[in-house]
């Protein structure tokens, strides 16, 4: 199992994401919150408000996801990580293996 975590400019755009995702069976899950963020961008220094995006999937899928997100985020250059999980649970693994395809 893989968390792939991004950023989003609002909840509004996290959700269309997260449905699109799950909508498609290549993810079991998608989690998505406010946050607030500081970064430099192109010689400016930012603090901005946006939606944080967890994603639950397998590692089979992280491209189909990766895909997914380039190809419907508003940012030029989003981040796209994926994190191993090592240990997860029995029954929410086996969950996971019937709702994604």
């Amino acid at each position: 199992m893989v968390f792939i975590y991004t950023t989003c400019k609002n909840m509004d755009e996290a959700e269309k994401l997260g449905t699109l995702i799950v909508s498609k069976k290549i993810a079991a899950c998608v989690d998505f919150w406010p946050i607030s963020s500081c970064y430099d961008w192109q010689g400016s220094f930012q603090c901005v408000s946006q939606a944080m995006l967890l994603i639950t999937t397998f590692e089979a899928k992280l491209e189909e996801v990766n895909q997914i997100i380039s190809e419907n985020h508003t940012y030029s250059i989003p981040l796209i990580a994926g994190v191993d999980v090592r240990r997860i649970n029995h029954p929410y693994k086996e969950w996971m293996m019937e709702v994604i395809e």
